[in-house]
């Protein structure tokens, strides 16, 4: 198993904050997203073990290319995680960028890629394809996006993008891998074709199971074999009593009004991963523990991975044992605030917990 950590770029504290929309990241925070402070979180995680650390995009969140690669400069092996929303960029420039960061950063980056799940921030960017059309074009950014890192003139003529004596001038060495989220139909098939490691929020491992099974079909009808990853938060404590009553201390925290609007904004998603996330709490504070060490109350107003792991250190190390036998190899974590949480995790969890060799260079 490998672990990775999250960057909070819209800010951070001691309660649950939405990762990437306006409505939290305009919410004043205990912890400003500065590069000083995100730095001392990325050296938090860099010290405590962690392989990566992923930083989102979103319009209520700074640019991740801007801000990994500030980062690059205060860490030494730390990889970044960079998210990306395909339709925003043309896959030429992007090969370039990933060109750029590698050499800025000596051949640390890894790259999240995200088609969009909210239509109103989709249309705000001036993006109007519906759900399907998106991810057709993101099989096709993605097959121009590895085209161009082969480093010889191509020419394409697809339905979203034509490209004339594209490409970089030599192969892009070394290649980031290709991080994938989407749990739709439409986003499945992509994953098979042309993602490296499919990244899941944190369902019941059962769940996990049953897409990872269906995933390797697709994958291999291919000819491709594909990783698998869960995004999930993690509320570890000395003893599984100490661990609730931080679950229930964040849930105390969370205002009524605020729960309501999040699910106000959560209904026009047309996203399945995120209708996936909320319908394993219907929106209410009951019943939040969907399988035995499973919390779904961070979903009640975080947007994305809505799910934490909730137990003492070998309770939580138990549950990564679980999910890795339903075939999940690699974890993106987090926890509030990120800075101590990196520490605790990564000094009383990881220990627990074999590990694999890192990443490929």
């Amino acid at each position: 198993m490998r672990f990775h950590w999250f960057l909070p770029t819209t800010g951070d504290g001691h309660d649950v904050r939405s990762a990437i929309t306006t409505t939290d990241a305009y919410r004043p925070s205990a912890r400003p997203a500065t590069v000083a402070y995100l730095t001392q979180v990325a050296r938090a995680a860099e010290q405590a073990g962690f392989e990566a650390a992923l930083a989102p995009v979103g319009a209520g969140c700074p640019d991740p290319w801007i801000v990994c690669a500030a980062l690059a400069q205060h860490t030494e092996r730390l990889r970044l995680l960079v998210a990306f929303r395909t339709g925003y960029a043309l896959p030429t420039l992007l090969a370039q960028q990933a060109q750029s960061f590698q050499e800025i950063s000596g051949g640390r980056l890894l790259l999240n890629v995200v088609t969009g799940g909210d239509p109103v921030e989709q249309r705000a960017y001036g993006d109007f394809l519906d759900h399907d059309a998106r991810y057709a074009r993101t099989g096709e950014f993605l097959h121009v996006l590895r085209r161009a890192w082969d480093g010889a003139p191509f020419d394409h003529h697809g339905e979203h993008y034509r490209v004339e004596s594209g490409g970089l001038p030599a192969p892009l060495d070394p290649r980031p891998p290709l991080y994938f989220g989407g749990a739709s139909p439409a986003a499945e098939q992509v994953a098979a074709r042309h993602a490296d490691v499919v990244l899941m929020w944190g369902e019941p491992p059962q769940a996990v199971a049953e897409r990872v099974a269906r995933l390797r079909t697709l994958s291999t009808a291919h000819g491709r074999t594909l990783g698998y990853g869960l995004r999930v938060h993690v509320i570890a404590r000395d003893t599984n009593e100490a661990a609730w009553a931080e679950a229930d201390r964040l849930l105390t925290g969370m205002d009524p009004g605020r729960i309501a609007e999040a699910q106000r904004r959560f209904a026009r998603y047309d996203s399945v991963g995120q209708r996936r996330m909320v319908d394993l709490h219907a929106g209410g504070t009951r019943e939040l523990e969907i399988h035995p060490g499973l919390w779904a109350g961070v979903g009640l107003v975080r947007e994305g991975a809505g799910t934490a792991l909730v137990g003492s250190y070998d309770e939580v190390a138990a549950l990564f044992h679980e999910y890795a036998e339903a075939g999940v190899e690699e974890f993106v974590l987090s926890g509030w605030p990120h800075l101590e949480e990196a520490y605790r995790v990564g000094e009383h969890v990881l220990p627990r917990v074999p590990r694999t060799a890192a990443l490929p260079a």
